[in-house]
């Protein structure tokens, strides 16, 4: 088994004044060549964006692009026709495959929204753009890990173009858990939302990441309340 450790207060930092963001891959203004992905997984920022404000309309191909709000509700327009709301409670996934634009803005004036910003490199390129989003609040199951994306339309949750597995956890008691990976050439990404959690015996506090490789399962131990987002994806592709 192999790991890496990306403690909360290493991660890089962007303040543009309506958008505060921390870096845990190389992304605009923060660049660390040591830093530039985990296998499949390209970026994961964590976004801070103030009411009323966000991204204008820009382009994005060949990736798969995964937005959790954590905090508040976020407005997303698009080129394929797509227009509504996201917000905490809800997973929305974009294939951008040949190219699609979009813009998202804090739909709320009067108050920040927290926003999980993931892209995955897909195992097909050129696929035609579509949307997906779904409400995974009603998938939660408490002190207990639930799928909300997969490879498989079929599944629980989103799917994407790539062999990855997403689940989270919302943990309001002690609790031991065993995370058994689909695929054995994949690894894992750990990143705690909330509280702290113990994987493996090393201990992670909130906003933490650990990545994990070259093993079969990994074991998760809670002690106090937290919220953690378990990513498997591929290490070659």
């Amino acid at each position: 088994m192999k790991k890496v450790i990306y403690k909360a207060n290493s991660r890089g930092t962007g303040d543009y004044g309506w958008l505060k963001v921390n870096y845990t891959f190389s992304f605009a203004n923060y660049f660390n060549p040591e830093r530039m992905n985990f296998g499949a997984l390209r970026v994961l920022n964590d976004d801070k964006i103030a009411g009323g404000f966000g991204f204008s309309k820009h382009p994005h191909d060949n990736m798969e692009i995964i937005t959790i709000p954590l905090k508040g509700m976020i407005e997303h327009k698009d080129s394929m026709g797509n227009q509504g709301t996201i917000e905490a409670g809800e997973i929305q996934v974009m294939s951008a495959g040949t190219g699609v634009y979009h813009s998202e803005f804090n739909k709320n004036k009067n108050k920040d929204a927290e926003v999980l910003q993931i892209w995955i490199f897909p195992n097909k390129k050129n696929v035609n753009p579509r949307y997906d989003q779904v409400e995974i609040q009603n998938l939660a199951k408490e002190n207990e890990l639930y799928q909300i994306l997969s490879p498989y339309a079929k599944d629980q949750g989103v799917w994407i173009h790539q062999n990855a597995w997403f689940h989270l956890a919302n943990y309001t008691k002690r609790k031991e858990e065993i995370y058994k990976l689909h695929k054995e050439e994949n690894g894992i990404y750990i990143f705690v939302i909330e509280g702290e959690i113990e994987i493996n015996d090393e201990k992670l506090s909130k906003r933490d990441g650990m990545g994990i490789w070259e093993t079969s399962e990994i074991s998760l131990k809670n002690e106090t309340n937290s919220k953690v987002l378990i990513m498997e994806i591929p290490m070659h592709f």
